[in-house]
């Protein structure tokens, strides 16, 4: 698919390789769009991959003088994890958590979601709302800054030079007066595509005595996703809000208004008619919570990662940038079930095909080759990810484990299986098989990151993985037998 990986350890060296091989290079963070564009050969021209995703340092979450700065590394789970997002960005973090499944959010980053422009991304509708800036740079013309306005050009267009790299995303925090929701339509509860998507921040005059809620609204920034070539800002809508207090006709008034400005499409995922019509009744919510303080009722208490015992931040290499060419000789080194592997010949393959192909570990199953089913599921240096959107060299210098080397993580004692294979076992959650070595490994990494999850966490820590059989009733029975027998 690719015939040129490097992973570089610097900024620096990772512009360098940039402005060497320009509109044939992508960078690649999580991978999980270029991957599957390159498998779908929609981007012929593309032949190198700079993989970023080891330089130390830009998976960090700060704030600086009133400002939410994120670094280009960090993903989605990241934000979801951040005290510091979720009360003071609430709505890019209700939009992370609506991102894929845990496997996905442990991978893909702000930036990449950023970068690929689609309309329906997620993040970009709370970004815009929050007022984001981006921060470019390139070796030749140094650092520039752009607002969300002049970064998006049209649908997967954005203003974005080939030898430029996103380094720095930042946004004002939340202020005391202020409030902000974001709401997703999706045709399913997780791994959806938005149907519509709307993010809402509001400021409110609080010189008064009245609760925030009933305060008037100062400013009112209403940006809608999925119904139009890019992000939009419903402009009427704000105006109406400003200068007076949320009131059920106002509210009214502001979501016909947003609804009157999108322009949708027809596709399977929905009518224009339709989107329209959720854009009214989605800004319409979010503007009511806000008006209640309701924003944050269905905020999970505490979220599933599946990083197991770990953080979700992958270690970062020293050293110069590491070569892996198509054809050439350059192997893949890696512990796998703790085993040290070499591998020669996979620099072009993704991590399945290498596991399975190079390794002969054909427990990690292929199903939809597209991280959707999470049929693939492993564990890359502690966190779930979907091998099948991960390339090959990534696992270079890295520990993965699969379901071969599940018992030896966390087996019982004096027995050869980890608590969650002999639940499976003894609670007929087997099934056909298929499925299974992915469920195994999602549920083996819950149980190491919560040692008593709740059926709700059980069911976060699930939703990356599709069961063919439909027959999702043993495999929570299985969950929780398992969680049994590893309570202290």
């Amino acid at each position: 698919m690719w015939k040129n990986y490097y992973t570089p350890t610097s900024v620096d060296e990772a512009l360098r390789l940039l402005a060497e091989h320009r509109e044939r290079a992508r960078l690649v963070a999580g991978g999980t769009d270029v991957i599957l564009e390159l498998e779908r050969e929609q981007r012929p021209s593309v032949d190198t991959l700079i993989d970023v995703s080891r330089i130390h340092g830009l998976d960090k979450i700060t704030l600086k003088d009133g400002d939410i700065q994120l670094g280009p590394l960090v993903t989605h789970n990241h934000v979801i994890a951040s005290a510091l997002c979720v009360e003071r960005a609430l709505p890019l973090a209700q939009a992370c958590w609506a991102v894929g499944a845990p496997q996905i959010r442990n991978r893909g980053t702000i930036a990449g979601n950023l970068v690929t422009a689609s309309p329906a991304n997620d993040t970009i509708t709370p970004l815009w709302a929050l007022g984001a800036q981006l921060t470019l740079m390139s070796a030749e013309r140094g650092r520039r800054t752009l607002a969300f306005p002049q970064f998006y050009q049209g649908v997967r267009q954005v203003d974005l030079a080939p030898d430029e790299m996103l380094v720095g995303i930042s946004f004002p925090a939340l202020r005391k007066n202020q409030r902000g929701a974001f709401l997703k339509l999706g045709l399913r509860q997780a791994q959806a595509i938005a149907v519509v998507s709307v993010a809402v921040v509001l400021t409110f005059d609080i010189s008064g005595r009245q609760p925030i809620g009933q305060s008037p609204v100062l400013d009112a920034r209403i940006t809608l996703g999925s119904v139009a070539p890019t992000i939009m800002s419903a402009v009427d809508a704000q105006t109406t809000l400003a200068g007076r207090p949320l009131g059920q006709g106002n509210i009214q008034r502001a979501a016909r208004l947003a609804a009157a400005v999108a322009r949708p499409i027809d596709d399977v995922r929905g009518s224009a008619a339709y989107r329209r019509n959720m854009v009214e009744v989605f800004t319409r919510r979010a503007l009511t919570a806000l008006q209640q303080g309701a924003e944050r009722e269905n905020w999970p208490a505490d979220p599933v990662m599946l990083w197991a015992k770990g953080n979700g931040h992958f270690p970062s290499l020293a050293g110069g940038t590491i070569v892996h060419r198509e054809g050439r000789g350059e192997p893949i080194q890696s512990v796998v079930n703790g085993r040290a592997e070499t591998v020669f010949g996979a620099n072009d393959k993704t991590l399945l095909r290498m596991l399975r192909e190079d390794l002969g570990l054909t427990g990690t199953k292929e199903g939809c080759a597209e991280g959707e089913c999470g049929a693939c599921t492993v564990l890359l240096d502690g966190a779930a990810v979907m091998a099948c959107m991960v390339a090959a060299p990534r696992a270079h210098g890295a520990e993965v484990v699969t379901i071969e080397g599940l018992p030896d993580w966390g087996r019982i004692k004096g027995q050869g299986l980890h608590p969650i294979q002999q639940a499976f076992i003894e609670t007929g959650a087997v099934q056909c098989g298929y499925c299974t070595p992915g469920l195994l490994m999602s549920g083996a990494s819950l149980l190491a990151e919560k040692q008593q999850p709740t059926q709700n966490q059980v069911r976060q820590a699930l939703a990356g993985n599709l069961c063919r059989c439909t027959g999702y009733y043993s495999v929570l029975r299985a969950v929780e037998k398992a969680e049994k027998m590893v309570a202290p």
